[in-house]
């Protein structure tokens, strides 16, 4: 096999036209390792905020990287090569994964390319029951909706509070999701609706029949003023962040929670006391096991992958022009 592959890179920070679809070397495997021979490749937030060289943190925060690099955590594909110690997979087998997230934060885990090499623990096999372009559009966006409502899945330090995040309760609770038609938005719905919640959707208008469409008990346009028409929720799951977070305390009951996917801006701690509110946040993390988990229910349908776009490899650049656009319907995928 040639020790070339294709791959996207970026040799500086900057817009999507910093993206080069060109060779780079192909991957080894480690013990521990698997090599995923890609099919497909999904889109992520902080795919683009890297290829900006996260602009938006303190400079003593940025990236220090190391160019040229390789974007991308979210891959379906083969697998090529087994490392040493690695005995739950076998070649030819077809697998999902979230690869070295957050630990790559700020160099890239590689995935925009032909091959990445990926620890056997953050790899699950592929639903049988959906396809390459479908299955890459989920680690991601899957086990950050899965870590804040079902089960958090490890114990690494919490980079945003003091102590773990705790999913709570679901069955007859009332949950309110910001943001329900992109990524993460649209797999909480429909895992929220699995475990049993009344679900009320906040996102654009656009969005309104797929939301139908995937069982919300309420729909609300994000244009409209959520705690106008919207009290006593036992939970609001926030996919967007930004300005004015505290808002939601007003739809909220006492003794309710509101989980923030984004808590960075977040201003509202000293009113949660008084107002008997839990505020929680995590940092998504890659995750074997719960794919695995999340795999089942995506081959009976209880759980389907909304895909915006997708793109070849080469036109990476055109997929996060798609992304700058805003107003994405679950998720933006390139195929390999």
């Amino acid at each position: 096999m040639s020790d070339k592959m294709k791959a996207v890179r970026l040799h500086a920070f900057g817009g999507p036209e910093m993206l080069v679809y060109e060779d780079a070397p192909r991957p080894g495997v480690k013990p521990g390792e698997v090599l995923v021979r890609v099919q497909a490749a999904g889109l992520n937030p902080p795919d683009w905020y890297l290829r900006d060289g996260y602009r938006a943190l303190p400079p003593e925060w940025r990236p220090n990287a190391s160019f040229p690099l390789i974007l991308g955590t979210d891959v379906s594909g083969v697998i090529e090569a087994v490392g040493a110690d690695v005995a739950e997979f076998s070649i030819g087998d077809e697998v999902y994964a979230m690869v070295h997230f957050p630990d790559n934060l700020m160099t890239g885990s590689n995935a925009y390319a032909h091959y990445v090499s990926v620890p056997a623990s953050h790899v699950a096999l592929k639903p049988a029951g959906i396809d390459h372009i479908h299955a890459a559009g989920a680690p991601m966006s899957l086990l950050t909706a899965w870590q804040f409502l079902i089960e958090l899945g490890h114990d690494e330090p919490n980079p945003f509070q003091p102590l773990p995040h705790e999913p709570v309760p679901l069955d007859g609770k009332t949950v309110l999701i910001n943001g329900a038609g992109g990524g993460v938005g649209h797999l909480a719905v429909q895992l929220a609706k699995w475990r049993g919640a009344r679900v009320i959707a906040v996102t654009s208008a656009k969005n309104e029949a797929l939301m139908r469409d995937l069982g919300v008990d309420q729909f609300i346009d994000y244009k409209t003023t959520a705690e106008d028409v919207v009290r006593d929720v036992d939970l609001v799951l926030d996919a967007v962040g930004g300005a004015d977070m505290e808002r939601f305390f007003h739809v909220l009951k006492p003794g309710g929670a509101l989980f923030l996917v984004n808590p960075l801006g977040f201003a509202g701690h000293e009113e949660t006391e008084r107002l008997g509110i839990t505020v929680s946040s995590t940092q998504v993390r890659s995750n074997g096991a719960q794919l695995a988990k999340a795999a089942r229910l995506l081959d009976d349908g209880l759980v389907r992958v909304v895909i915006d776009s997708t793109f070849p490899l080469a036109e990476a650049s055109r997929a996060h022009e798609r992304a700058a656009d805003g107003s994405i319907q679950g998720k933006i995928v390139l195929a390999v």
